[in-house]
């Protein structure tokens, strides 16, 4: 028997052509294969999958049509029917738990061939929480789709607004590409402004679950303003800006009020009795929403939350009033909470208008009417993150399903998630046979009496599905299920609509009595874990921002005991970490494994939400964006609470600095590499240097984060960790520095062409480049050597050749962010196209691609740099017959395409940081003059290094940030810094400490003197 044979099989998709998504990545076959999990791994080919067939034979995978050999078969979908082998287990979205009528011959078929299914919407964690979910996913792809039809409305109606510019999902090449292109338009929002008359521009979004942060996620990436939901109505009539969007968040309180005039909204008697209350939505909310971004979860006992009527009501009788220019429905609710939607949509066709007076559909953009998008397969447009969200969660499990041939000896959400094996359903779903059996017979009884009863509580992971059932049974009535919905967490209760059948009124009478006893009445929300209870015990920490830096924070922070240096004569402190994120799921992702950490949900432009968190602990750090950290500032010092940041001191925080000092409170900011370590390392050899009596004639500062030289395996040796977008735009930031008492000014657009050979001696391995930082002037002054130094020097590092290939790509055209004539048009163009294009505007004839020629075009004599050029074009694929994505508008944006799918760092490559100080010293006794030197070097870490395997290997760049401002608040929190207000890390109380703590970390500082 091949069940628990240990292999393998991965099917190919065959439910919708834009499936495009698979169970595993070739990454995830790779190890699963080198680690034992399973013996062999079989891909069926598809042509259409993200990942390409020779990407798993790669990775070690077979690929053939016949999995007839793999005890183990996973897909996405549901597989054709009459597909399925024998004897095996098999893995999917089978869509059967709730005994869907369309899907019953399915499960025929897997009971009948003795299939041992998993389905993947029933896996849970330990705490109940659903952790195969593409929520977010779909609320991120419909909010970028529906961003792109709002911009053809929008051009139809007569405005030009910078959303025009968006491509669909599925036309990028990753999420962050996505995201980059939507970044963009807001900058374009930002300096330029939406038409007056469109203003304000308010998004409303229905629900508070996965599709809601999705879709806020990206609508964040614009400049934005969150209000309160009973702000709406006067939103127009204050003075509200055209350079940024507006939005709220409406749950069910801001969307229903009870039938009752003397009685007040109450969740829990809402959820359990909705026929009680009637949606006010059209009132209170939608006439003053530009867009209702809909995401919440409905069942028909609800409330609508628009119906025809209304919608025909607000444009007929109050279209002056009435805002609304669409609606983006990722929930997909056919006739449901927005009765209007008579059908999904799909991703080639992706939107329709709906005239709400002639209530009549359209699928052209031009008349009168709302827009709407409605498509129900969102998150396949992200396949490659989705696929590689899919294949972390399925990974852990992988073993146990390929080898385990009795479910009930497999981990707890596995046999959770069993619906059915050898032949029978699981204990769990005894209930769907007997759903299926009543409702055969309620279609064929003679039962007159009938009504609809909605339970609530622990169904379906506590058996009371069940014993529903059992008690309609016992009084001889029927039943079938009308609607579903499974809580996902262990506090999360599961709702179901019944169709019960009596012979007669007394009977249905008594069995809605008995059932009535068992539903629990409630829907409190419990938001906290059982470690709330302990963390009195401990030093609380606020970690705000769940991305790269927050994990070596939060393990410093968790794993070592700190002594008190005011009193050294208590026990250690312990401390526990609050890791708060505006998605939950980040935060949860980098608090799991850790004992004394705790994952919230935060959103910081919410104060109430923001000093509820910050009254709870004694110092915060933020790893937000920079804008953010104002806000928190000011919350902190309202809440006599220290705050620690990486980023550098802006005018706002600056004027903090009196008020932080009167409330006693510090707010330590640039602890982190550059700023951070650079400053301590700094001030540490000036201020040594000064206490001989000397004085610095020289400082030169160096620093950059590359790719290990294993990992620099590209013409360019460099590597993007972030968005390329934004780190070009930051390589052609003017520069100004002072070099034997002159002042030097390196315009932006000449900065990569500044680049100079540049090596240290003690790594003289490394052949490196050195570009001018933007302006060192103003370091003299925070170090104090204005006056003395003759030299005042920063640089970025590279690897050698990077500066002229990025100036000559700039020559070429690459860096123009206006759109090109060639992108604008609708006929597809390939990148060698463009280039085409960009050389013809430099010379009157392109005689094809060759170095002889390039350095022509140029204007250059330099053969060997049009050689290194050439090679990456060549490699980036600039001058290839691939398609650009219709995303890409401009130059600049086909540059970054495709920099940001060839330059990044693969599975266990490693990236380097490199800092570096000389100082000149002049000795006032008329010696001759001292070179002093300190470097730091850091290489991030790989899978190989670690000791436990179950956590993701640390870059250098994160380490040295979040290691460093994890100092920063051991600093403060133990007592030893004492200054108060706006500080840097300049003081010997905070650098002394914090580079001897560095040093015990393994990123030690190497001095010497010449």
């Amino acid at each position: 028997m091949a069940l628990g044979n240990g292999v393998l099989g991965v099917l190919k998709e065959e439910k919708n052509k834009w499936e495009r998504r698979a169970p595993l990545t070739p990454t995830h076959c790779g190890r699963l294969l080198r680690s034992g999990a399973v013996e062999r791994i079989i891909v069926q080919p598809c042509s259409k999958r993200i990942h390409r067939d020779y990407e798993y034979e790669d990775a070690g995978c077979e690929v053939s049509e016949d999995l007839s050999q793999c005890g183990l078969i996973l897909g996405v979908k549901q597989p054709k029917l009459g597909t399925l082998l024998e004897d095996r287990a098999y893995g999917f979205f089978s869509h059967t738990h709730k005994a869907q009528p369309q899907n019953m011959p399915l499960l025929d078929e897997v009971l009948g061939k003795r299939v041992l299914l998993y389905d993947y919407e029933l896996i849970v964690d330990d705490h109940g929480k659903r952790l195969v979910a593409f929520g977010e996913y779909a609320g991120r792809a419909g909010m970028i789709d529906f961003f792109r039809g709002l911009g053809e409305r929008l051009l139809s109606l007569g405005y030009s607004t910078p959303f025009v510019s968006l491509g669909s999902s599925y036309m990028y090449m990753s999420l962050s590409a996505a995201k980059a292109a939507v970044l963009m338009v807001g900058d374009a929002i930002s300096s330029s402004g939406l038409p007056q008359e469109l203003c304000p521009l308010v998004f409303v979004f229905t629900g508070s679950g996965n599709v809601s942060r999705g879709a806020q996620e990206i609508l964040n990436l614009l400049p934005h303003e969150y209000v309160h939901p009973s702000q709406l109505k006067d939103l127009s009539n204050r003075r509200i800006s055209n350079r940024k969007v507006y939005a709220s968040v409406v749950t069910a309180e801001h969307m229903v009020i009870p039938n009752n005039p003397g009685k007040q909204f109450n969740k829990a008697d809402y959820y359990a009795h909705p026929e009680d209350y009637h949606s006010t939505f059209h009132e209170t909310i939608a006439p003053f929403a530009s867009v209702i971004v809909n995401c919440m979860y409905w069942e028909h006992r609800y409330p609508q939350l628009l119906t025809n009527n209304q919608l025909q009501d607000m444009f007929d009788k109050h279209a002056s009033e009435c805002r609304l220019l669409g609606v983006c429905d990722i929930t997909c609710d056919v006739e449901g909470s927005i009765e209007c939607l008579k059908s999904t949509t799909c991703i080639e066709q992706p939107y329709f208008r709906y005239n709400p007076v002639t209530r009549s559909h359209h699928t052209d953009l031009d008349g009168e009417g709302l827009l709407f998008l409605a498509v129900d397969i969102l998150p396949t447009e992200f396949a490659k993150e989705a696929t590689a969200h899919f294949g972390n969660v399925l990974q852990p499990f992988i073993s146990t399903m390929a080898r385990c041939k009795n479910p009930m000896e497999a981990v707890s959400p596995l046999r959770r998630a069993c619906i059915a094996h050898s032949g029978h359903l699981s204990q769990l779903f005894d209930y769907i046979q007997r759903i299926r059996n009543s409702e055969a017979r309620l279609m064929n009884g003679t039962s007159t009496f009938t009504t609809k009863v909605s339970l609530s509580g622990h169904l379906f992971d506590k058996f009371l599905i069940n014993e529903a059932l059992d008690v309609i049974e016992a009084a001889g009535g029927k039943f079938q299920i009308a609607t579903c919905q499974i809580g996902q967490t262990c506090d999360a209760i599961s709702y179901a609509e019944i169709e019960v059948a009596a012979e007669s009124e007394e009977n249905l009478s008594r069995i809605v009595d008995a059932l009535s006893t068992m539903a629990t009445g409630s829907t409190g929300e419990n938001h906290c874990s059982e470690k709330a209870s302990v963390v009195s015990e401990y030093t609380n920490i606020l970690i705000l921002g769940a991305g790269r830096m927050c994990e070596p924070t939060l393990m410093y922070l968790t794993e070592n005991a700190f002594e008190d240096y005011a009193d050294t004569s208590k026990p250690p402190k312990q401390v526990f970490v609050h890791v708060g994120s505006l998605y939950l799921e980040d935060a949860s992702k980098v608090v799991e494994g850790v004992e004394n950490a705790l994952a919230i949900q935060i959103d910081v432009m919410d104060e109430q939400q923001l000093k509820s968190q910050v009254q709870k602990v004694e110092v915060v750090i933020s790893l937000l964006p920079p804008s953010f950290h104002e806000r928190v500032a000011v919350a902190c010092i309202e809440l006599k609470k220290h705050l620690v940041t990486a980023s550098y001191v802006s005018k706002d925080m600056a004027l903090l600095d009196s008020r932080a000092q009167a409330a006693g409170v510090t707010l330590l900011c640039e602890m982190g590499l550059d700023p951070g370590i650079d400053h301590m390392m700094a001030m540490k050899m000036i201020d040594a240097s000064h206490e001989r009596g000397d004085k610095v004639r020289v400082f030169e500062s160096y620093c950059g984060g590359l790719p290990s030289p294993e990992a620099a395996n590209n013409p360019l040796a460099y590597k993007f960790s972030w968005n390329p977008t934004g780190a070009i735009k930051a390589g052609r930031n003017a520069a100004t520095y002072k070099h034997e008492n002159k002042i030097i000014r390196v315009p932006g657009e000449r900065l990569f062409g500044a680049a100079v050979s540049f090596r240290i001696p003690q790594y003289p391995a490394y052949a490196l480049e050195v570009l001018p930082n933007r302006d060192s002037l103003m370091y003299g002054d925070l170090y104090g050597i204005s006056q003395e130094a003759a030299t005042i020097f920063r640089g970025t590092l590279r690897y050698e050749g990077f500066g002229q290939i990025m100036d000559t790509l700039g020559k070429l055209g690459y860096y123009n962010s206006d759109n090109h004539p060639l992108l604008a048009s609708s006929t597809e163009t390939t990148y060698a196209a463009v280039l085409e294009a960009l050389i013809l505007q430099l010379s009157t004839s392109y005689n094809g691609l060759c170095a002889e020629e390039l350095a022509r075009i140029i204007s250059s004599d330099n053969l060997d740099v049009a050689k290194r050029v050439l090679s990456c074009i060549r490699f980036l694929g600039l001058d290839s017959q691939e398609i650009v994505p219709r995303s890409c508008k401009s130059a600049f944006e086909v540059l970054c395409s495709r920099m940001e799918e060839k330059l990044v760092f693969r599975a266990n490559e490693q990236d380097l940081v490199l800092l570096h100080h000389e100082l000149e010293v002049v000795y006032e006794d008329s010696r001759s003059a001292e070179r002093h030197s300190a470097t730091l070097v850091a290489v991030g870490e790989s899978c190989n290094q670690l000791k436990n395997e179950s956590r993701r290997p640390h870059s250098a760049m994160a380490r040295t940030v979040g290691l460093t401002v994890a100092i920063g608040a051991e600093l403060l929190f133990t007592g030893r810094l004492k200054s108060r207000g706006v500080i840097r890390p300049l003081q010997p109380e905070v650098y002394v400490p914090g580079l001897e703590i560095l040093g015990k970390l393994g990123l030690g500082v190497v001095e010497s003197v010449v």
